[in-house]
């Protein structure tokens, strides 16, 4: 008999084909009911799941008693109660680093974007008001020799502060729980605390993993700290702002403008942020390009296949159960 894995999100159609070869393959679909409705039901005989984008925990998953792995078609994993997952061993898996040069490519689209209005500057001028030379109110903010603040130097914050320094001849500054003194010989960074980068840094740009630590790391506080001119970029999760205190930001010109590709609630349906013009707002798109995507699903595909094949995931969460 088949070994059954429940597909619970959208997932690359290859993927899908290769599982549904080797696999007895249950698609979660919103049009068929309450997701976790479904979830609970599937995941009873389940011996795997694979997707993203769902939160998955005692709710949705305490008659999966057969359940070895989720592998999860992302790098972020707060959807996922690992702590339940620890308890009841089930092998949580995601794809780390094949997404770290897409992500810091969206991390300048959005710096570079907002710095120079460019959205709203695009719709200005689609409007038909640019019937003259443009002015002051067009103006943005330059780029290049400026300094640039990265909160949480990973592997995409370090992507991030190659882009700044080699290509932008950028001052780059850091915040993280480790000094890097790698990165002090890569690109010249310097470690500071955290008020420190928000007083000095003409960008910044957060880029660390949601935990209890970052949780609501950027407040009303902290957006005072940082010049007038300052440009802000999330990348990483929206709950490590406060994002009413953001708005407010905004708003009242406490900063220049902001970049955000992640919001506290997603999807994101209706915000104020949508009326600021200072807002740069995408649709949770960091990794989203053919090529990326493709290789997260087939990381997320291998890792699924040597867990239920009795082999070792490249990328467990949680190898060892916690």
């Amino acid at each position: 008999m088949k070994k059954k894995v429940v597909v619970f999100s959208q997932i690359d159609s290859e993927i899908l084909t290769r599982l549904q070869q080797r696999y007895h393959v249950v698609q979660v679909h919103p049009k068929l009911g309450d997701v976790n409705q479904q979830i609970l039901a599937q995941s009873q005989d389940a011996d795997g799941m694979i997707g993203a984008g769902r939160v998955l925990n005692e709710s949705n998953l305490k008659h999966a008693e057969k359940l070895k792995v989720i592998s999860s078609v992302s790098v972020g994993y707060d959807n996922y109660d690992l702590s339940y997952l620890n308890q009841r061993k089930i092998l949580l898996t995601h794809t780390p680093h094949v997404l770290t040069e897409t992500t810091a490519d969206l991390a300048f689209a959005l710096l570079m974007s907002a710095a120079r209005k460019v959205p709203s500057l695009e719709r200005w001028t689609k409007q038909g008001q640019w019937a003259r030379t443009a002015g002051p109110e067009q103006f943005g903010q330059d780029i290049f020799g400026k300094t640039l603040g990265i909160i949480g130097l990973g592997y995409i914050g370090a992507a991030v502060a190659r882009r700044g320094f080699y290509g932008f001849n950028m001052n780059v500054l850091y915040h993280n729980r480790r000094e890097k003194p790698e990165a002090a010989e890569q690109f010249k960074a310097q470690f500071c605390a955290l008020d420190d980068l928000l007083r000095r840094s003409d960008f910044v740009v957060i880029a660390v993993d949601l935990n209890a630590a970052s949780k609501s790391l950027i407040g009303a506080r902290e957006l005072e700290l940082m010049q007038a001119h300052a440009v802000f970029v999330n990348i990483s999760r929206g709950s490590v702002v406060d994002e009413q205190a953001l708005i407010e930001a905004l708003k009242n010109k406490t900063i220049f403008a902001a970049g955000l590709d992640v919001y506290e609630k997603e999807p994101l349906q209706a915000s104020e942020l949508f009326a600021l013009d200072n807002a740069v707002t995408l649709p949770h798109v960091g990794s989203a390009t053919v090529q990326t995507r493709r290789r997260m699903a087939e990381l997320a595909y291998q890792n699924l296949l040597d867990a239920l094949e009795g082999g070792a995931p490249r990328c467990a969460v949680n190898p060892g159960f916690g």
